[in-house]
């Protein structure tokens, strides 16, 4: 009987045009892609284990999953060959590499950091339209930090748990929540946590940009975290300026 390996690989992906993550009958997924190109490859069906699913046009820097083999094939070709396979170029194998037969590529996350982007400028930028918000008011990045420094530590973040989720618990350890900005407009938020709910960031996005454009004071977004109800929060952030950017094990 050949011998069952667990291969790891390390892929970014540009959501834009695609269903998400997770397979699904209405629309083509990066699992579906990338699970269909490793059976041409492998010769065998295998089903990829993904360290958390992304929506329907956010993207990865970094996103991780496993599966299972009993091919032989090495690692590195089997990189190379998918990147070969992948003609598309919205997907992209940076990794790939031999883990121990225990290694699940959800469960033995620590934790993951993602990145939301927003463009603002009062005109559009055509180039950055599938990769951020665009946001015209000028937003005050001070108060947004100081939103922003409420979330640190372990809460119940219910007041931006999007409805459907099945998280049954909705208590995360947030270690970075921080926002920056540039000359040029671009606007990064960055959170770093030892789990998200469904929505979680975009939604807390969503509420902070509130804040920003001055129509949500500090002291309501803190009554609204520590509210538990996600009707008192702002909308949800678009999806195109939401980025996986980190998984850590």
């Amino acid at each position: 009987m050949d011998e069952k390996k667990n291969i790891r690989l390390t892929i970014e992906y540009d959501g834009t045009g695609r269903h998400g993550w997770q397979r699904q009958k209405n629309g083509v997924t990066i699992q579906e892609v990338l699970e269909e190109n490793l059976k041409v490859i492998l010769g065998e069906t295998v089903i990829l284990i993904g360290s958390g699913r992304t929506d329907a046009g956010v993207h990865a820097l970094q996103q991780v999953c496993n599966f299972i083999t009993v091919s032989d094939i090495a690692p590195e070709a089997l990189r190379r060959g998918m990147n070969s396979l992948l003609r598309d170029g919205d997907i992209f194998i940076l990794k790939a590499e031999y883990v121990p037969a225990e290694f699940h590529s959800r469960y033995s996350v620590k934790s993951k950091t993602y990145e939301y982007r927003v463009w603002n400028r009062k005109e559009k930028n055509i180039f950055l339209r599938h990769f951020t918000w665009h946001v015209r008011e000028i937003l005050e990045i001070e108060k947004m930090k100081e939103c922003l420094s409420l979330l640190l530590g372990r809460h119940d973040f219910s007041s931006f748990k999007s409805s459907g989720s099945k998280n049954k618990d909705p208590v995360r350890e947030m270690i970075r929540a921080d926002v920056f900005s540039n000359e040029e407009g671009l606007v990064t938020f960055v959170f770093e946590a030892d789990g998200f709910l469904r929505h979680m960031v975009r939604n807390i996005v969503g509420t902070v940009i509130d804040v920003g454009k001055g129509r949500t004071g500090v002291n309501e977004f803190a009554e609204i975290l520590s509210s538990l109800d996600r009707k008192k929060a702002g909308i949800k952030a678009p999806p195109q300026g939401l980025f996986l950017t980190m998984v850590k094990y």
